[in-house]
């Protein structure tokens, strides 16, 4: 099979003292790599303040116009969100197509969004980016999906069309109604499971950090229908779409665990706002994993990016475990192991992992179940069968009035079934 050739990018950044610059530029060449680029040059420079007009120093442009030279390079993807005045000045400067990293990371989710409310979100997210970058008398190429530096030329759409500014809101202000549209619909569903009473988990984390792997974990260990995982993949922003899966304990305990977007260093803010609907699962949920990968030396400022994502999300106030990951990648790191209630270092691909994760997360949503005792007659066996399918029958007897149940149960159910209680 013939390899295709991957588009040949410089990357460069401007240093302004910030402790996490070197992590930054390396989680910008994976993000390169996630858009199917490939980088062939690194261009950094030591600022106190990048340059108002062209972000590097005239000097610098020189390094990167003789380095894209040297390497047959095209195109520049730069780590901050460059002003349109920046983009438009470097680009007549260096002869050369400017992506800065917002516009990196709205392409890579224009390519990977697959329902239609993730591509929803996202074409409102790009085009309030494009919005000010418009040019008088240029065509905007904005496709359905794609459309601009790094986008991915798929599905039908607008192409080569010249959108003015009244255009463009239009459209947003379409999308927008469509999600609505479509958020009415998971409403109803997050309403419906509020209904049966069946609490939820959200996976939440920093992009690449395990949850989906997390999720697939627990699913093939409790339940059978192996059909029901996730995509999961080593790499940035491998899903967009969230995933709720119903998890079966054997004492027939259950809850509904959504594996929900990733996170990452300076995140568009338009992104942020867009996602706020799918990120709903998280601000509904009874409990958060926070999954941190825990072998990545920068795990800390992860846990940062991620609170601070949730907290400009409005979630703040959720129960939350911090589930260290890939402990197994980690040298002379024990695992599993509970440090505290609600911190666990693991790995999850092991098993014993996953149970005692299991475990802590039982514990935290099941605090408030007691085991009671029902003496049920014949006439309201409905409630025995209701008992034994939905929660943990400890002990059954049957007696000439009827039939004697011990179960742990919450206090929805200690409630409905009051008339049949005989000892707590």
């Amino acid at each position: 099979m013939q390899e295709i050739e991957l588009t040949k990018v410089l990357i460069g950044g401007v240093s302004q003292n910030q402790a996490y610059f070197e992590s930054d530029m390396t989680e910008l060449a994976e993000l390169v790599k996630a858009n199917k680029m490939t980088v062939v040059g690194d261009i950094r420079q030591n600022l106190e303040r990048s340059v108002a007009a062209t972000y590097f120093g005239s000097g610098k442009l020189l390094d990167i116009r003789q380095l894209a030279e040297e390497n047959d390079a095209h195109t520049l993807v730069v780590n901050d969100e460059l002003s349109p005045s920046q983009i438009r000045n470097l680009e007549q400067e260096l002869k050369m197509t400017l992506l800065d990293r917002t516009g990196l990371i709205l392409a890579i989710f224009a390519n990977r969004a697959q329902s239609r409310e993730a591509k929803a979100q996202v074409q409102i997210a790009r085009l309030q980016y494009e919005l000010p970058r418009l040019r008088v008398g240029e065509q905007a190429n904005l496709m359905q999906q794609g459309g601009g530096p790094g986008f991915a030329n798929r599905g039908s759409g607008e192409t080569k069309l010249e959108m003015s500014q009244r255009t463009i809101k239009n459209k947003i202000s379409q999308l927008r109604h469509e999600l609505k549209t479509l958020e009415v619909a998971q409403q109803t569903k997050r309403a419906q499971r509020e209904r049966a009473e069946i609490p939820t988990v959200a996976l939440v984390g920093y992009t690449n950090a395990g949850k989906s792997t997390t999720m697939n974990g627990l699913l093939r260990l409790f339940n059978a229908d192996t059909t029901k995982t996730v995509f999961e993949k080593d790499m940035l922003f491998a899903t967009l779409d969230t995933s709720v899966r119903e998890i079966l304990l054997p004492d027939n305990k259950k809850f509904l665990l959504s594996d929900t977007v990733g996170f990452i260093n300076k995140l568009p803010t338009q992104l942020v706002k867009a996602f706020r609907s799918t990120l709903a699962e998280a601000a509904n949920a009874d409990l958060l994993i926070q999954v941190i990968d825990f072998s990545d030396p920068n795990y800390e400022e992860m846990i940062k990016v991620t609170e601070k994502t949730l907290h400009a999300m409005g979630i703040d106030d959720v129960p939350m475990i911090y589930a260290y990951n890939k402990a197994d990648r980690k040298p002379d790191t024990e695992f599993p192991v509970e440090t505290s209630d609600h911190d666990l270092v693991y790995a999850a691909t092991d098993s014993a992992s996953l149970q005692l994760l299991t475990q802590m997360i039982t514990k935290e949503l099941f605090a408030d179940l007691t085991k009671v005792t029902f003496s049920i007659p014949f006439a309201a066996g409905k409630w025995v069968d209701y008992l034994n399918e939905r929660t943990n029958v400890l002990k059954q007897d049957y007696t000439a009035d009827g039939t004697q149940i011990t179960a742990e149960v919450g206090p929805e159910d200690r409630q409905r079934l009051a008339d049949y209680i005989t000892t707590v």
